[in-house]
């Protein structure tokens, strides 16, 4: 049996290697005799480097731009949506409400969150390999944003600030979770589409940080968790969206520029992934993510559509695809509009993140339809990073193994 991985849109040659690699170790560890191969096409088929800049009117740079992520419904989402958008908003809380009840501490002492300053100026730039957290920027693909991200809140005014206020103790082990979720966020932010980061990723990095703060993690967040938890759900996007325009545009240029550009020029990727496929005629397992889904999704509808199937795949894995939106959009171009699946099409399992925008539900799109199945997984983080934080997540390779299965 062979697995060929298609990667999705805004994926490079660095980012393809890395993701790659991690996809093929764990295929093979529940398929250690299968055939497992990759189909890079984001060189030759996506957007060229630095495209999209040059049409984006106002274009206004901001220190915190972030990815302009969409709140969704889930409370832990939104609030790390909205310290994706703004890394320093907890710090802020802090800074501005005071560490006591009246806003005021004792003349004369110093304040316990002066000590968090201090060992957050001691944190290294690059921890080691040895070390935990350094382990975990590196498995995330945040290792080179982290030492910005630490500069960044050591020098913020933020910072400064909260620590000033945080008088008693208390209020400093509050200061430190704050100070650990913003330098977090802060590398998440500045890594954008590029993390590969989980949500227990996410909140490890959090407690590792928050311990060598003199924090505890897992502590009640108090007022500042409370203030933004109740602003994450309520925030609108547009004024964010209208400041960030011209960053969001210049990262999110690959990431829809690619799905845009197959949308007009598709065929040739599709006749890419078919010299690909019928390369090796055996038993084949497609997975595709994101745009990788769609390609294989039309190609093996409009040979299907011809009387021309092929004969390798026996299953189809799209993850976070939007090929199911397309169709019911009447956009797909391997179906007309409201057709059903060819005879001839493979068994299709589809896996999504709710909380990932890029990603759609197929079974009500083709209803009836025993090839098509719909499998849930949840990485516990916003939009984008929950889109490239599929190939981590356990149940994603559970219900891949399940299906080939069922394929038999």
């Amino acid at each position: 049996m062979r697995f060929l991985f298609v990667h999705g849109t805004g994926v490079r040659r660095e980012g393809h290697d890395r993701l790659w690699e991690r996809v093929r170790c764990r295929l093979l560890e529940r398929f250690p005799e299968a055939s497992v191969a990759s189909c890079f096409w984001g060189e030759a088929f996506g957007v060229p480097r630095g495209a999209g800049g040059r049409a984006v009117p106002g274009e206004r740079r901001t220190r915190a731009a972030g990815d302009g992520a969409v709140v969704p419904p889930d409370q832990e989402a939104a609030e790390w949506a909205l310290l994706l958008a703004d890394p320093l908003c907890e710090l802020r809380v802090l800074a501005d409400t005071g560490g006591t009840d009246d806003g005021f501490g004792p003349p004369g002492v110093r304040a316990a969150g002066s000590e968090v300053m201090e060992l957050l100026a001691e944190l290294p730039t690059d921890p080691g390999e040895g070390d935990e957290l350094g382990g975990l920027l590196r498995g995330t693909g945040l290792a080179r944003h982290y030492p910005p991200a630490l500069e960044t809140v050591r020098a913020s005014d933020e910072a400064t600030r909260a620590a000033a206020n945080a008088f008693e103790e208390p209020a400093a082990r509050e200061f430190a979770v704050a100070a650990a979720r913003a330098l977090v966020a802060e590398a998440l932010a500045r890594a954008g589409a590029d993390a590969e980061c989980t949500g227990a990723e996410r909140d490890r990095m959090v407690e590792v940080i928050t311990a060598r703060l003199g924090g505890d993690a897992r502590w009640p967040g108090g007022r500042a968790a409370a203030l933004l938890g109740k602003l994450a759900l309520r925030v609108t996007t547009q004024p964010a969206l209208n400041l960030w325009r011209g960053p969001i545009t210049q990262q999110a240029t690959p990431f829809l520029g690619d799905i845009l550009r197959y949308q007009a020029r598709g065929q040739a990727l599709r006749d890419h992934l078919h010299r690909t496929i019928t390369a090796d005629d055996g038993p084949t397992v497609l997975v595709g993510h994101s745009l990788g889904g769609v390609a294989l999704v039309d190609l093996l509808a409009q040979r299907a559509a011809r009387g021309e199937p092929l004969r390798g795949p026996r299953l189809l894995v799209t993850v976070g695809s939007q090929a199911p939106f397309l169709h019911e959009l009447g956009a797909l171009a391997g179906l007309e509009p409201g057709d059903p699946l060819p005879d001839g099409f493979p068994r299709w399992l589809n896996i999504f993140d709710r909380q990932d925008m890029l990603a759609f539900l197929a079974e009500p799109v083709f209803p009836g339809d025993p090839r098509v199945t719909d499998h849930e997984v949840s990485s516990r983080q916003p939009f984008p990073p929950c889109h490239s934080a599929y190939w981590k997540i356990g149940g994603v390779y559970d219900g891949i193994a399940r299906a080939v299965a069922e394929a038999g």
